[in-house]
């Protein structure tokens, strides 16, 4: 009924068929694959000016007193995977119960980066801003090994939350 050569066939109609597949595929990028010829040879006016707009940087400071606490508290689900808001109860990385105003290694966490401590030497909304932008950028040799949050909204809003914890 289905002998070893039935399956071996139709294992090689499929290797057949991928390869075909790929093949064709490499081809098809080879034809029309664009390297950029030069410029475009006519350009339609459409009467936007489409030059580099404007981008106006927004105070931290302003961000922040319009700051919603409520929304950080879900911008906070990303920092609890490592993070714990409990006082003295640390996860991956220490405690932030309280981190608004303390001292960058104010908790019995233990194994503190020397590279925050070279940053700063209190928590302050403005340092703390700095760190969760890009925490590598702003304390390089940090052993946080997140990304960091891009949007100024986020943070500031984190932010708030992290001190409205403790209030």
């Amino acid at each position: 009924m289905f002998d070893t050569m039935t399956f071996t066939k139709i294992a090689a109609s499929l290797c057949g068929a991928l390869l075909v597949l790929l093949l064709g595929k490499w081809a098809a990028d080879e034809l029309y694959h664009v390297n950029g010829h030069g410029d475009q040879a006519y350009v339609i006016d459409t009467g936007v000016d489409e030059s580099a707009e404007e981008v106006v940087e927004v105070a931290f400071a302003d961000v922040f007193a319009a700051a919603d606490a409520g929304a950080g508290a879900r911008v906070f689900r990303q920092c609890s995977a490592c993070h714990k808001l409990e006082e003295g109860e640390h996860a991956v990385g220490p405690s932030l119960y309280g981190v608004v105003g303390r001292e960058v290694d104010g908790t019995d966490y233990g194994s503190y980066s020397g590279a925050l401590e070279e940053v700063a030497d209190v928590w302050t909304p403005e340092h703390l801003n700095g760190f969760l932008e890009n925490p590598r950028g702003y304390a390089p040799g940090t052993s946080m090994g997140y990304n960091g949050l891009r949007d100024v909204e986020d943070r500031a809003n984190l932010i708030a939350y992290l001190q409205s914890v403790v209030n």
